[in-house]
């Protein structure tokens, strides 16, 4: 290829050295890489609620009408619905595809060339790449052993470096613990921005929206996708102060949200207590997981708030994840430092954590160390 025709000389610099996101495959596709049928499959990789959307998602979307028109662009009904389950204002909400354009919106309002923001790891990727991807630069402070948050090194930070936002995960993804509210209040008080991630709230009962009358700088990342099952549909959203919001509305694309996805997502809210007595029986089944997999010894559990739980294996990681892989049971492998030797686990049903703990039996003797 000549010079002349080599159009990547006009790229944006820093996006040369970034690599692309690889998610989770599907099942169809981990099927097809495997040689198994669909129904042996346990895919326990994505934090994705194994009991899907409310009934009445489905009625909703098979009534839907007038998809030929374009969504409403503020989502007002639907932000009017969360408004009322999360217990603030309706201007005090915005809606996105997904938690992460809520996460982009943000890090595109406040974080200019150059400009810093603080990271946690090992913590959910999308902070550090949208920062990377929109020319910021990222400060990680990592966690301590414990997985808790170095406050005193995340302050020592913010006194040295014009930080524009600090993101914080509550409870964290893949560690599944949650930040104590002595420590996100500190760090408010600082002034600068911080955004908890409340991804999987629902699963701990841990809120932060009660600080939001108090502190301006505080901004509540919410997503569809773990409470209600809608990770196909793409729909989260962003409790923050009515300031915020208006000025986030002036970069949101215009129709972001999609007819079905909005559909959903009301429907959801209409069906509130199935959905939150799935969540008591995930939990309920996340402390049996636990306990199961202490006793059998391959995979060490933490101890978790979400709706999965990071394992320490007692052998190769990759060679576990493999070999659970090979019987149908598809489980998360992190390259990130701290976390090479360990496997996520999302909760599923209980069959499905009866099938880990069989697979995990079959295979012990070849993967265990000592």
């Amino acid at each position: 290829m000549s010079s002349k025709q080599d159009v990547r000389k006009y790229l944006r610099q820093h996006l040369e050295v970034l690599e692309p996101y690889r998610g989770v495959e599907t099942i169809d596709s981990l099927a097809a890489r495997y040689g198994l049928d669909v129904s042996q499959i346990v895919k326990l990789d994505a934090n994705e609620n194994p009991y899907g959307p409310s009934p009445l998602v489905y009625q909703a979307l098979a009534n839907l009408q007038d998809i030929n028109r374009y969504p409403d662009p503020l989502s007002t009904s639907l932000r009017r619905k969360i408004a009322e389950y999360a217990g603030v204002t309706t201007e005090q909400v915005l809606v996105g595809a997904g938690a992460d354009e809520i996460i982009e919106l943000l890090i595109r309002l406040f974080v200019g060339t150059g400009e810093a923001v603080v990271d946690c790891q090992p913590t959910f990727s999308m902070y550090s790449l949208f920062t990377l991807q929109n020319a910021g630069e990222v400060i990680d402070v990592p966690r301590g052993d414990d997985w808790n948050i170095d406050l005193q090194s995340i302050l020592k930070v913010l006194a040295a470096w014009p930080v524009k936002l600090v993101f914080i995960c509550s409870p964290n993804n893949p560690t599944g613990n949650l930040v104590s509210e002595q420590d996100v209040v500190r760090l408010l008080d600082t002034g600068i921005p911080v955004v908890i991630d409340e991804a999987y709230y629902e699963f701990a009962g841990k809120t932060f929206v009660g600080l939001l009358p108090r502190y301006p700088n505080l901004f509540i990342v919410r997503t569809f996708s773990k409470l209600a099952g809608l990770a196909g549909l793409r729909v989260g959203y962003l409790l923050a102060s009515e300031i915020i919001v208006n000025e986030l509305l002036k970069i949101k694309q215009p129709y972001n949200v999609t007819v079905a996805g909005q559909a959903a997502a009301l429907a959801s809210l209409q069906d509130i207590d199935r959905l939150q007595d799935n969540v008591r029986r995930l939990v309920e089944e996340r402390e049996r997981m636990f306990t199961k997999l202490r006793e059998q010894g391959v995979l060490q559990p933490y101890p978790s708030k979400a709706n999965f739980l990071l394992c320490r294996v007692n052998g190769d990681a990759k060679l576990v994840r493999e070999e659970l892989a090979k019987r149908g049971i598809f489980v998360r492998h992190f390259s990130k430092p701290r976390i090479q030797d360990c496997l996520r686990v999302s909760v599923g049903l209980p069959e499905h954590t009866d099938r880990l703990i069989e697979a995990l039996d079959d295979i012990k003797n070849s993967v265990l160390i000592g």
